[in-house]
């Protein structure tokens, strides 16, 4: 899907864990604004919803499935859904404006996602609307968020 980039992490591990480099500047042009983590619960699915010029910069940790539909008029990939499972690997997903997107926690466990947006939550100060077009009761939407 244009503009669209889904990445494994590589992930280096131990006898303490693991440690996966989730942002580097000198491998991307994109500046995210500000970052947040969430917790979702299994079986608990996040959006439909889609931003006007907001990107978003994803990374789970954890077995989701990501929902991505091209909701851009013009782009050569309009109208295009990609289902994708994390399959439990940390893993990074950028999501230009105008791609609706949505996860859901498929697996057994509480999972983390680190977002990095391109754009301060409700602007500076908060003081601005929410940038996000929701698509929960979009009976033309095409997720089932099964």
């Amino acid at each position: 899907m244009e503009g669209v980039v889904i990445k494994g992490l590589q992930v280096f591990g131990d006898s303490r864990g693991w440690l996966a480099e989730v942002f580097r500047a000198d491998e991307t042009e994109y500046v995210p604004a500000m970052s947040y983590l969430s917790l979702t619960r299994p079986g608990v699915a996040r959006g439909p919803h889609e931003h006007r010029e907001q990107t978003d910069y994803f990374c789970f940790t954890g077995s989701f499935r990501l929902y991505l539909w091209d909701n851009r008029q013009g782009s050569p990939t309009y109208g295009q859904k990609i289902v994708f499972d994390t399959e439990g690997r940390p893993c990074v997903a950028v999501v230009p404006p105008g791609v609706v997107h949505a996860y859901k926690n498929v697996g057994v466990a509480d999972a983390l996602v680190i977002n990095l947006p391109d754009r301060l939550f409700k602007g500076t100060g908060k003081a601005s609307p929410v940038d996000e077009i929701r698509h929960e009761d979009d009976l033309s939407s095409p997720f089932g968020l099964d």
